[in-house]
């Protein structure tokens, strides 16, 4: 598989959902459904870490606009954390970096999370 996924619950609501390999047309549903999940299992405060995330297209784009969607009408949010320089490319040429908070790391966005 192309895409694996790992999510932790910290005890202060904050969901970390780690995002390693290429997210694209094939593999952004699996990323989406455990979105999904973490809302409904977990609270709709999110951090993505996208430290191992080597490749991401449009359709990595779409879920993660979604995820914010989902996210803020729940009385939540989304922040994104580490992405390495080719995605952080991709969120700069397309303005999601201004819509999504986008951290150094980990630990930084779930202090500063949420929003």
């Amino acid at each position: 598989m192309k895409l694996r996924l790992a999510r932790q619950s910290l005890s202060n609501a904050v969901v970390v959902v780690a995002v390693e390999g290429e997210l694209d047309l094939f593999t952004a549903p699996f990323l989406r459904d455990e979105i999904r999940d973490a809302i409904r299992d977990d609270g709709p405060t999110l951090v993505l870490d996208l430290g191992e995330l080597s490749f991401m297209d449009s359709s990595g784009l779409s879920v993660l606009i979604e995820a914010w969607r989902l996210a803020t009408s729940e009385g939540g949010g989304v922040c994104l954390a580490s992405p390495q320089p080719p995605v952080a490319r991709i969120l700069r040429t397309t303005g999601l970096d201004r819509r999504i908070k986008v951290y150094p790391d980990v630990d930084t966005a779930i202090l500063q999370h949420p929003e």
